[in-house]
């Protein structure tokens, strides 16, 4: 749990930020009143503080001392106050600040504590500086390591494609214009070929004069433009502006492909997902293990306990199967069924893992409407790919309601297809 130091001496602002933190329960909140309390309590927190909230001005320390304390201490730092001035702005970002916010009522103490989870949201994010002036790149670099992005450079266009194939995982590209080799103009219109807007976030910048060159930049691919030179708060707005829309589509996509109980992919997805795989296992003669699994006599939890412990119980076990079988597409097809393709894996060792799977689920213990349980499965696996996904996924269906038939808790697949198993 990381810890967030805030320091204010106004009770009534306490009283707010205090209430505030309760929707945070992933933090630990850590109150101070005064310098010599935030003192303290740093001294005492061997673990570390992952981000402070200190108010400017505090009864022993007037001047903004314990800013510089807390920023000393390497603690990223939004500083709350109580009047806006200007030079004090451009002194406290001068300093390393990653943001100051006016006390303009509950939505700037609000917006104060938002940032803090922005913050955490940010170290997970890649980010790729493009520009052939050092001075320049490590300014923005310093910037976006102050809001605590993980973040790579490149000197041009050309050496921005390098770092981008290095790292796939990046979700924001900052280009100047004037480069030699390849400009930012050239890369974002060659690189949005390869990246949809929702994949690779792009922003030009330039301090050129040309009133066109930000409305060419964003026709062409980017989806915002800075204007040098620019304050850290636009910078700043403009990023979190592009990162957040990015999220917003990427929850939306996300929850369009999940089932809404259990998390895993829906039926529809799987489908989609599973017919790209089968072409790729047909055209390159790769084996692939399609599944279907059933939990066995699952029906009683439902009559004995209620559909809402029948819930609980498929989102348990979901989640067991996502820990074991995740690596592979894995969903919900329907009530208590599931289906699993898995690329790469001849029958007998699909079948050897499905059945350390069935080993460990039955070992769990889940507790259902205060009872201990504990789940089992009968699974088909087959790796025929017959004419089409949809047929494979009938062929494992037969299969695994051969091996209900046969008294459920086991697997059936191709090597059973001769036996004397009820069809």
């Amino acid at each position: 749990m990381k810890k967030i130091l805030l320091v204010e001496d106004s009770e009534m602002v306490m009283k707010v930020l205090r209430h505030l933190m309760l929707q945070y329960p992933q933090y630990q909140a850590l109150f101070a009143t005064s310098m010599a309390q935030a003192q303290e309590i740093v001294s005492q927190e061997e673990g570390g503080i992952f981000a402070a909230l200190v108010d400017l001005n505090l009864p022993d320390a007037p001047n903004g001392e314990v800013v510089d304390y807390v920023l000393a201490q390497k603690i990223p730092t939004i500083v709350l106050t109580g009047t806006y001035d200007e030079k004090k702005r451009e002194q406290l970002f001068n300093k390393g600040i990653v943001d100051y916010v006016t006390k303009e009522g509950r939505y700037a103490y609000t917006k104060a504590v938002a940032m803090i989870e922005r913050l955490e949201k940010n170290q997970h994010i890649k980010v790729l500086v493009v520009d052939d002036s050092d001075m320049s790149r490590k300014h923005v670099s310093n910037l976006f390591r102050r809001h605590l992005f993980q973040v790579v450079e490149a000197k041009d266009g050309v050496d921005a494609i390098k770092v981008l194939l290095e790292n796939p995982d990046i979700k924001l590209l900052m280009t100047d214009y004037n480069m030699p080799r390849m400009d930012g103009f050239e890369l974002v219109r060659n690189l949005r070929y390869k990246y949809d807007k929702t994949d690779l976030i792009m922003i030009g910048v330039s301090g050129e004069s040309s009133e066109a060159l930000s409305a060419k930049f964003i026709k062409h691919g980017a989806n915002d433009f800075l204007r040098k030179p620019f304050l850290p708060e636009e910078f700043y707005c403009r990023v979190i502006h592009n990162i957040e829309s990015l999220e917003l589509i990427e929850k939306i996509t996300y929850n369009a492909q999940r089932d809404h109980l259990t998390g895993l992919f829906h039926r529809p997805y799987f489908f989609n997902a599973a017919r790209e795989i089968y072409r790729s296992a047909q055209e390159k003669t790769l084996p692939l293990a399609c599944a279907v699994i059933n939990v066995d006599k699952f029906s009683l939890i439902n009559k004995q306990h209620g559909s809402a412990w029948g819930d609980i119980a498929l989102k348990k076990i979901a989640t067991s199967l996502q820990s074991m079988l995740g690596r592979f597409l894995l969903a919900r097809a329907d009530s208590d069924d599931f289906y699993v393709l898995m690329a790469g894996l001849d029958n007998e060792k699909a079948v050897a893992l499905l059945d350390k799977v069935k080993q460990l689920l039955a070992a769990e213990i889940f507790v259902i409407d205060g009872e201990n349980k504990h789940f089992y499965f009968s699974a088909g696996v087959t790796n025929n790919l017959q004419n089409s996904i949809d047929q494979q996924i009938a062929l494992a269906i037969k299969y695994m309601r051969r091996a209900k038939d046969a008294g459920g808790q086991m697997i059936v697949d191709d090597g059973d297809e001769g036996d004397d198993l009820q069809d």
